[in-house]
């Protein structure tokens, strides 16, 4: 705990076998309270290898429903077990476990109730490996979205995020994707919700074992991505009702 917070680590994993043991040895438990596996029917070892490190709460979805059903699994989860900050961290080490303390902190002294780990600020994702054209799309969907949606982020499209119990409760996740554009829709509606959102530096890396989408998807959840800050600026100008934010 922090400032008498629960806290709780969310894993959204899929294949992650050879990567789990070394995120969850990084993670800080000494303030952590709970770790969630959520398996998105993985067809690796990836629950094995959970069950060996201990972890305690492992989902087991019977069927595969995609990058957002995993995550609505891992915040069900955790609002059940009463956590009061919700860290989303990906099994696959592409984001590193060590940033949990400064995220965790800055919702338990209520700063915010929304923090962003965000690859963009600085210049750590090409040094980090991101491929130069993911980069060039994330740069410039971002600039989109901060104009319909008139904010400032330095980036929508990061994996590493952690929400007070107050924001995860305030939205309807359920209602949204089971896809990748999950991850938007959920920023869009905090936002409409008038949710401030925190961002920090994070480091990333990108390697062989690193989980990625191929550029077809990737094409697809940018045409996502460009719905839902189109329907996010429609429905503040009173021009159309979208049902993610009802």
């Amino acid at each position: 705990m922090i400032n008498g917070k629960r806290i709780a680590v969310v894993l959204p994993a899929y294949n992650a076998a050879q990567t789990l043991a070394k995120t969850y040895h990084e993670i800080p438990l000494d303030i952590v309270d709970d770790v969630i596996l959520v398996d998105d029917k993985s067809y690796d070892t990836t629950v094995q290898v959970a069950h060996d490190l201990g972890i305690k709460h492992i989902v087991q979805h019977p069927k595969n429903r995609g990058y957002g059903g995993n995550q609505k699994s891992c915040y069900n989860k955790a609002l059940e077990l009463k956590a009061d900050i919700v860290v989303m961290l990906h099994p696959d080490y592409q984001y590193t476990p060590k940033l949990l303390q400064s995220m965790c902190y800055i919702i338990a002294n209520d700063v915010y109730h929304v923090v962003l780990g965000s690859r963009i600020l600085g210049r750590g994702a090409l040094r980090g490996g991101m491929p130069r054209y993911k980069y060039i799309f994330n740069r410039l969907l971002t600039g989109f979205q901060n104009v319909l949606m008139q904010q400032k982020l330095s980036e929508y499209h990061t994996g590493y995020r952690a929400f007070s119990r107050n924001a995860l409760q305030a939205v309807n996740y359920e209602i949204n994707s089971d896809d990748f554009v999950f991850d938007n829709q959920m920023l869009a509606q905090l936002f409409y919700k008038k949710f401030e959102i925190a961002e920090i530096t994070c480091p990333t890396k990108y390697f062989k074992e690193a989980s990625s989408i191929n550029i077809r998807r990737s094409i697809k959840y940018g045409l996502g991505v460009l719905g839902v800050s189109l329907s996010y600026r429609l429905q503040k100008w009173h021009w159309g009702k979208f049902k993610i934010f009802a």
